[in-house]
């Protein structure tokens, strides 16, 4: 088990998701921002092992216009060697990486346009975990996507599309559910005919529930993983005291996430840090569970 958080930390005085605004759109403005970007990625995964947090969720935003048209600029080949000794690091201290391209990627539009660019956002993606030299265990993570009145003709929609994608993204590639329009019952039915992996989202689960029991789901949900996919994926939250549901607190309820590892049993997952405060919720989780024998032997070896 590896207790991670998404794209920024909040304790470092860098961004590693510096953009600009497209009529700014420059080569000598993109390799600038590129460069300050991949530097922050490294100070974040450096503070990430020195404080015993090996699982990290890398933001979309790394490559400004990754996959917009307006991109003129062989970013792949000039920031080869940098991409290479980022993914060596990773790999060197068993740092487990995904990647969560944003809410227009949507595989199962009605819209072709949006398809087409939802690929291509897809193939940005594979692109970044391809030049950092990971594995499966690596992952890019999407919803299904849209309901467009008809889940069924949605979910099969859905379905072709996928089979129709590149290896290169399949290898990398799972579903998780959301919290209006597909839940965990639906990406399990996708799962049976795509053999996808899915992530199971706890709060959105909360959000928007099946009815079958939450260690039948769980049992179901580990089965969509093989060995070479890594140990299964949960993203965690809980509810926003104020803000209510279905809207991510800001800071972790510790007993809140003591009673979620209870319910895991004797199962094992690498689990995301879906709170605000990012890097703050996640070693409070790490030191809320130390004792647990399923986390990641690595944190043996490091200090708090």
């Amino acid at each position: 088990m590896k207790i991670g958080y998404p794209c920024i930390n909040l304790a470092l005085d860098c961004k590693s998701n510096s953009t600009f605004r497209l009529k700014n759109y420059s080569k000598e403005r993109l390799i600038q921002t590129i460069t300050n970007n991949l530097n922050c990625l490294e100070k974040i995964l450096e503070f990430n092992v020195n404080h015993r947090i090996f699982f990290f969720r890398i933001t979309s935003d790394l490559i400004p216009f990754g996959s917009h048209p307006v991109m003129d600029f062989n970013w792949q080949d000039y920031f080869k060697e940098e991409f290479k000794t980022i993914g060596n690091y990773i790999k060197n201290n068993s740092i487990r990486i995904t990647m969560h391209p944003g809410q227009y990627t949507v595989l199962n539009s009605i819209n072709n346009r949006v398809f087409k660019n939802s690929v291509d956002e897809l193939i940005y993606h594979t692109d970044i975990l391809d030049l950092l030299g990971l594995d499966k265990t690596a992952k890019i993570i999407t919803h299904v996507g849209g309901v467009y009145d008809d889940k069924e003709a949605s979910i099969n929609r859905f379905i072709n599309r996928y089979l129709t994608l590149d290896k290169r993204i399949k290898k990398y590639y799972v579903i998780e559910n959301d919290d209006k329009s597909f839940n965990i019952e639906d990406c399990l039915t996708i799962s049976e005919q795509t053999e996808i992996p899915v992530i199971f989202d706890i709060y959105h689960h909360e959000c928007n529930p099946m009815k079958e029991n939450f260690q039948d789901i769980l049992k179901k949900v580990i089965r969509t993983w093989k060995p070479e996919d890594g140990l299964p994926i949960l993203h965690y939250s809980s509810e926003h005291i104020i803000k209510g549901k279905c809207r991510h607190a800001d800071s972790i309820n510790i007993n809140h996430f003591k009673k979620f590892i209870q319910s895991l049993g004797d199962n094992d997952f690498d689990i995301m840090i879906e709170i605000k405060n990012k890097e703050v919720s996640a070693l409070q989780a790490i030191n809320a569970i130390l004792n647990d024998k399923r986390l990641s032997k690595l944190l043996l070896y490091q200090e708090i």
